[in-house]
């Protein structure tokens, strides 16, 4: 049975704020919490923190999920500004960093144009970038915030519920989500590799690849881990875990394909 048409729209709200950006934030918020459910658990909604909650935005009741929403009118870059670089750190090392929800909107329409998760453990310290301190004639002079490099992380990790107006199926939403939950187990040096090796097999651009397709992405990953002096060793180490958690299967001669046809990012 196909799952029943989300109302992409914003509910019929008069705009409490003079600023567009301070309206589009309820409606998104609204939005979230009328519409949304969880991607880890499939919980039929998720609900939202009391404001100004350090961590995250929403949260689902049934298996304690926490997220946090972005949005903005046009498509998301290759970075999105976070809040405190030092903050975010400490939430990594703690394993308390939420999960994201990406959302674009299209205010003349009043809807949702664009959604997708990214599952927190997509994320590692690599993706995170520190920017420059605030100048001394800032408010918050000398304070260091930090911007999320959402274009590294793989499209495995970038899990579509709403594609340019369309709806993504339910059931497909929460089997992308389940095929990387072993992530979460791996301690952050070996999530990075594996996260590396995806990216690398997302390179390729085929469901379908080889050893020697991801082998020619040696130079980069050189590069990310000079002191490893073994680097193809290492792909087929990560390519072995990635097929024994069922993310790829090996099809012989050095051959493999994606278990599932991951739908990246535009």
């Amino acid at each position: 049975m196909a799952d029943p048409p989300l109302h992409l729209g914003f509910e019929e709200a008069p705009a409490p704020f003079e600023s567009a950006s301070q309206n589009a934030r309820v409606w998104t918020e609204q939005w979230v919490s009328a519409h949304l459910f969880c991607p880890n658990c499939g919980a039929a909604r998720i609900d939202q923190y009391a404001r100004n909650r350090p961590v995250a935005d929403f949260h689902c009741a049934v298996c304690a999920e926490d997220f946090e929403l972005k949005s903005q009118k046009g498509r998301f870059g290759p970075s999105i500004v976070d809040g405190a670089f030092r903050t975010m750190c400490e939430r990594l090392e703690s394993a308390e960093n939420p999960s994201l929800i990406l959302m674009n909107y299209d205010l003349a329409r009043l809807s949702v144009t664009n959604l997708f998760f990214v599952p927190k453990h997509f994320f590692v310290r690599e993706i995170i970038q520190e920017r420059k301190p605030l100048a001394p004639t800032a408010r918050r002079a000398g304070w260091v915030g930090c911007n999320i490099l959402i274009g590294q992380v793989p499209s495995a990790g970038k899990i579509y519920l709403v594609r340019e107006g369309e709806q993504i199926a339910k059931d497909q939403v929460l089997e992308q989500w389940r095929s990387t939950l072993f992530l979460k187990d791996r301690g952050a040096a070996a999530r990075g590799w594996l996260l590396e090796v995806m990216k690398c097999v997302d390179l390729v651009g085929r469901r379908e690849f080889t050893l020697d397709d991801v082998y020619a992405q040696e130079d980069r990953l050189h590069r990310l881990y000079p002191d490893n002096r073994n680097v193809r060793p290492k792909i087929r180490q990560q390519l072995q875990v990635l097929r024994d958690q069922g993310y790829l299967d090996f099809m012989g001669r050095g051959r493999y394909r994606l278990r599932l046809d991951s739908q990246a990012a535009p």
